[in-house]
Formats: structure tokens, sequence, C-alpha cells
């Protein structure tokens, strides 16, 4: 860890969550979580609750203690040690708690952050559909007005948490016929009547954190559980990108320098041809190359933290945020990639926790928006702002030796 980028009330923080980890999480729920024994950790919700880690950003009034995004990813770094479905079961009150504290009402909060917070309530956020993944503004999810209530017809898949959930964070069409951008609202919808959990997954990994499909039935939602504007969940989407991808990207620091630590660990106690293999090169010049990309994704995370906690223009931020989870997440991917080519064929076993991880972060690129969707905001949002400075910034292609010659710059 850069400890030069945090404050001391932030590296004790770190210590905090890092305590956390090694002493409240057993050994046995991570193994028991991997085999599908335990569909869905309360006790470890609860514990996270009652240690005052989860929402840190949040309002101390509903739970939280008032701090930054880059308080969030020094914590949500430890917590990624354990693996993708611990570390996303840690981020979900952070992230659907982002939409309640932005955009619900005080009743909202009341009802359903502030429980949340303290590790009482299990929450989930119920994005995609199975025609639509990257597409969520093709969502065929209805909820229809009915008096002072809409009613709740569709289903949502790929839900983290669906199985233990007490409440869901669903976005559903009310303006079916109006422009894709006003014709979606979001809503706070409970386990209860005319919801069902249509499937589990069975996943190639993160496992043990109910992932399932939700499917409601003319559920009926008062008026009172809906999430800003109604035909209004457009702005609630684009601001949801910054936790959804913000806990990606911090939680694969985790995930990758847990791979490494065991890989090169590892390599300074097995041997070949009478020495350790670290004092090969095709086994150190891998350890050098794993600590290079891991404190370059590291940088770049906290960068956006600290620029999301500055509040730079909108834009601005979706494209730090997107590449920081771009490239956090294929970081992790390649370090833990490098850690069981370090470790030859035991770490393709279960002797090592190696092989775990690596089919856990295979999926943080595909969720929360797949590596190629960043790649779409990260160049969008990039043209727009060179077009914006160059106005102020030196013409280099005009310090080419024949950059007059206009009749050679073809372009059509």
């Amino acid at each position: 860890m850069f400890d030069f980028l945090l404050s001391e009330s932030q590296i004790e923080l770190q210590k905090e969550a890092a305590d956390f980890v090694k002493n409240k999480v057993s050994k046995q729920l991570i193994l028991d979580m991997d085999a599908e024994k335990v569909v869905y950790p309360v006790e470890y919700l609860q514990d996270l609750g009652a240690a005052n880690l989860l929402g840190l950003r949040f309002a101390p009034e509903y739970g939280g203690r008032g701090l930054s995004w880059a308080d969030e990813t020094a914590v949500l770094e430890e917590i990624g040690v354990l693996g993708t479905s611990l570390a996303c079961l840690y981020s979900l009150p952070s992230i659907v708690g982002e939409a309640i504290s932005r955009f619900g009402s005080e009743d909202l909060k009341q009802r359903y952050l502030k429980p949340t917070l303290a590790g009482k309530l299990y929450t989930a956020e119920a994005l995609t559909e199975p025609r639509g993944g990257s597409d969520f503004f093709g969502a065929t999810t209805v909820a229809q007005k009915d008096g002072d209530a809409y009613i709740l017809n569709g289903q949502k898949r790929f839900v983290v948490g669906a199985e233990g959930a007490d409440y869901f964070m669903v976005y559903a069409k009310t303006n079916p016929e109006g422009k894709a951008h006003e014709s979606m609202s979001a809503f706070i919808v409970e386990r209860g009547p005319g919801v069902e959990i249509g499937h589990v997954y069975g996943l190639m990994g993160t496992r043990g954190g109910g992932a399932g499909r939700v499917v409601f039935k003319d559920v009926r939602i008062p008026k009172e559980n809906l999430l800003g504007q109604e035909n209004g969940a457009s702005e609630i989407f684009y601001q949801m990108m910054i936790p959804e991808r913000m806990t990606s990207a911090a939680g694969a620091l985790g995930m990758a320098r847990a791979a490494l630590e065991v890989a090169t660990v590892y390599s300074t106690k097995r041997k070949a041809f009478g020495h350790v293999i670290k004092d090969f090169q095709a086994v150190s010049f891998k350890v050098a190359d794993s600590v290079t990309r891991l404190d370059a994704a590291r940088a770049l995370v906290y960068a956006a933290a600290q620029a999301v906690d500055c509040g730079v223009p909108s834009a601005q931020a979706r494209r730090l945020v997107s590449e920081a989870k771009k490239f956090a997440t294929e970081t992790a991917w390649a370090v833990v990639n490098d850690a069981m080519q370090i470790m030859g064929g035991i770490g393709y076993t279960n002797v090592f926790p190696v092989e775990r991880l690596l089919r856990d972060t295979r999926l943080i690129m595909i969720w929360t928006g797949t590596n190629e969707v960043m790649n779409l905001i990260i160049q969008h949002e990039y043209y727009k702002e060179l077009r914006h400075q160059m106005q102020n910034r030196r013409l280099v292609e005009d310090d080419a030796q024949n950059a007059h010659l206009n009749e050679e710059k073809v372009y059509e």
C-alpha cells in the first residue's frame, strides 16, 4: 500500500479493516461459500454492521461515518483479499445506499439506509435483464401507476445478493412510449408477495453471494418508495456508475495483492535446479511486472476516488472512474494469472487459493459494465475533453517541418 497517499486517520481505518478481515472472517466461511454450502453469509454482514464498517461515506445519523471515497477505497482494498463475493456484499450497502442517500426521502433513509448500515437489513441492486446486459434503457420490466402505488412486472437477473436481500433497488419502465432517457424510474422494492427468486446461478467463481434471477409479478410498490422523480431514473443510473465501478476497482486491488503475495512467498521457498525459484528471472520478472501493474492500478484508483471527492466535473469523473474500473480489474486478472504461472501446477490446485482468485477475478471485467463499455465511455469523454482543451494549448500539429503543406493533409 502507498501509505504516503493516505492521511493518518485513513491508515488507521485501513488497519481497522485489515483487523476485521484477519480476525472476524473465518477460513471456513470462504471455503463453504466457494463450495456453495453457504448461499448468503448473513453473519458476515451483521459483523460488518456491528463494526460500523458499512457505508462509510454516509452521514453518521444513518450509521455511516461521513467519510470519503478515498477512505472507502482504503477499506475495500483490505476487504478485497477475501474474494469477489464478500467484497461485493460489503459494497452493496454503499451502492444501493448511494441511491437512497442522494435521491431518497428522509423516510426511505430511516426505513432502509439506516438498518442496512447497521447490518440488520440486506439489499441488492436489480438492474440487468435477461434480454439486455449493457443495454440499460432497453429494459422491459414495467411499473404501471395505480392510484397511490405502482404495479411492477418483469424480471432481473445476475442480481448479487438476491437470495438474501430484504429489499431491492429496481429500475423499471414507467413511460414505455417516451424517449429512452425519460422512460424509466427507480424504486425500493421489499421482498414480499409477488417477489420470487426464479433461479440461483451456479457460477464459475464469486460463489456464495446468492446471485440469482428475481421475478416480479404484480408487485404493489407504494409511491413513497419511488427514488427521485418519476421517469427520472437516468440521473440515478449515471450517478450509480460511480459506486458500482469504484467498488469493483478498489476490491480488485485486494484480490490482485493477495494472489501476488501468495506467489511471491512461494517463490522464496520453492526450489528448482538447486536454487529458490525467485533467483530465476523468468519468475522474479513476473513479480516485478505484477508489482508495477498493481502500483499503477492503485495510483489510478486512488486518483479517481480523490477526483470524485473533490467534485470534478461529472464527465471527467465518469472517465476516471471508468478507467479505474477497467485498469484495476484487468490488472487483477493479469496479476492472478502470473501468480498461477509462478507457482506452476500446484497453483492450479486447491492447495493454494490462487485458483479461486482466478475464478473470482474473471467476473469483475464483466459486471458493473463490461470493460468494453468502459472503453466506450473513456474514449467518448476524452474526445469531448480534447475539443475543449485544445483551445488553450499549443497546436503541436504545426511543429512539423512541412506542416504548412495543407494540400498533403487529405482527410477524405
